[in-house]
């Protein structure tokens, strides 16, 4: 594991999912909301965009997490050694997306740019839950259904399977620690 796509519809937890995947592997965690908009929400330009995720891909080992744009996105499932699909039932990314909004006014939501429009972003994301779920989520199955043959793939289907994946690359990073060491 050491080029990893952590994806999904918004508000599945994708974020806080990297970050302790990111503490548990020691890997580094590019964000691409951070890349892709400035503080206060103002998008960046789309080759600026581009450019650095060209950088992040290159290296030679990342978590990434977020969506970016659909020709970055296909690029980066296709560079990842391990995919981490997060496709949670419906009404938890509406729950969640809630959550984030409501909490968001008191404390901004970790991974997020600075300043950034709460309102604007929740209600982006009340839309963009049902299109992703209609359109894109069943070419995220299908991508993955082959993927597996050649690729790591976890494919998180309930909040209960994200502690269950923990667990799992904990061990596997307790085994390899003691390896090596």
């Amino acid at each position: 594991m050491k080029k990893v796509a952590v994806f999904g519809n918004t508000g599945g937890g994708k974020s806080t999912l990297s970050r302790k995947l990111s503490e548990i592997t020691g890997l580094p965690l590019y964000i691409l909301d951070k890349i892709q908009y400035q503080a206060g929400g103002t998008e960046v330009s789309s080759e600026d965009y581009k450019r650095a995720h060209q950088q992040i891909l290159d290296a030679d080992r990342w978590i990434i997490d977020g969506f970016g744009c659909m020709e970055t996105l296909w690029l980066r499932l296709d560079e990842a050694d391990t995919l981490v699909f997060v496709d949670l039932p419906l009404y938890v990314h509406f729950w969640w997306v809630t959550k984030r909004f409501i909490t968001g006014y008191f404390n901004p939501p970790a991974g997020w740019p600075e300043k950034s429009p709460i309102l604007k972003s929740s209600l982006t994301s009340y839309r963009v839950l049902w299109l992703c779920h209609k359109r894109l989520t069943p070419k995220y199955r299908e991508y993955i259904e082959q993927a597996e043959k050649h690729k790591r793939v976890y494919h998180i289907r309930s909040t209960q399977q994200i502690g269950q994946f923990f667990d799992l690359i904990e061990k596997e990073s307790y085994f390899k620690d003691d390896a090596s060491g």
